[in-house]
């Protein structure tokens, strides 16, 4: 289990400025998700060395990973030469970089939103909020949410008549791909799918990561035909997606599963499971297919 220490050393006659503890790192992934790091004036380092000021017991972070600088009401973030890098937004540094209040700054597999100003409290509990209906590391709704919005409209389509579909998507071959390249990379895959995916997601709709390499699509007022057309234009959209992570290009392709309301199902789980054996179906089928 990763854990994670934080070390504030602080001279005696050392008179913080009005804004301190305004700068702060808050875990959306991978270690203590929800523990809030405030960035102190002067230097924050962050690692595996028991001298580092926030510690991070996990194996993808380097003794010495990264480093924050607080300099005239200015953040900044520059790599210490980390094996697998830090990134800001998905970006890797190559330079030292000023951090922007909302920015995601990934370390090894752990990802921190930072956040500043005035309302940083505010902005801290709004976060802490987000992480119950949101996926830390796709920032896709999570299975909880998906679970409410689904028992809403199910219950619209039986009470009213109502056309309802799910799309149940899995990757191809996720374990190949972290074999291969390493679980840094298949967390990638997994954020870059996640967003291409949810670009045509349209607003009474819900995508969802529903555990894993698994994520859920629910389509209101939409009938299997319908589904099955959506489903298509969503598997060729990874399929034709350029995948590339340190310099690597991933191959990636999704099997989906459709399932579809029909009157006699009686509960949420009756659709779920509908669309989990038409995935059944796709992968034993040849994967990179739909089912229905």
């Amino acid at each position: 289990m990763t854990e994670t220490t934080t070390r504030v050393t602080l001279s005696a006659d050392l008179k913080l400025p009005e804004n301190s503890g305004r700068e702060c790192l808050v875990a959306l992934y991978g270690t203590a998700i929800g523990k809030k790091h405030e960035l102190l004036p002067g230097v924050t380092t962050i690692g595996r060395d028991p001298l580092a000021t926030i510690i991070l017991e996990a194996d993808s972070v380097s003794r010495s990973h990264a480093r924050f600088e607080i300099d005239r009401g200015e953040t900044w973030v520059s790599d210490l030469g980390s094996t697998n890098g830090t990134f800001v937004n998905d970006e890797q540094l190559h330079a030292r970089t000023q951090l922007q209040s909302g920015d995601l700054v990934k370390i090894g597999d752990v990802i921190f939103k930072f956040l500043s100003g005035s309302n940083v409290e505010a902005a801290y509990h709004e976060e802490i909020y987000t992480m119950t209906i949101r996926d830390g590391l796709t920032a896709i709704a999570n299975a909880r949410y998906l679970s409410e919005f689904l028992d809403r409209e199910f219950a619209r389509s039986r009470r009213h008549c109502r056309e309802l579909a799910v799309l149940l998507m899995d990757v191809d071959r996720f374990k190949t791909i972290n074999d291969t390249w390493g679980y840094l990379t298949g967390d990638y895959v997994l954020r870059e799918l996640a967003r291409i995916i949810d670009t045509r997601v349209r607003r009474d709709e819900l995508f969802a990561r529903y555990g894993g390499e698994e994520f859920c699509l629910v389509l209101p007022e939409t009938e299997k035909e319908g589904a099955i057309d959506y489903a298509e234009i969503v598997r060729k959209l990874v399929e034709e997606h350029k995948f590339v992570f340190d310099g690597a290009t991933i191959p990636v392709t999704i099997s989906i599963g459709v399932g579809a309301f029909v009157p006699d199902m009686a509960r949420p789980h009756d659709l779920l499971r509908a669309a989990d054996e038409a995935l059944y179906r796709a992968k034993n089928a040849g994967r990179n297919r739909v089912e229905a």
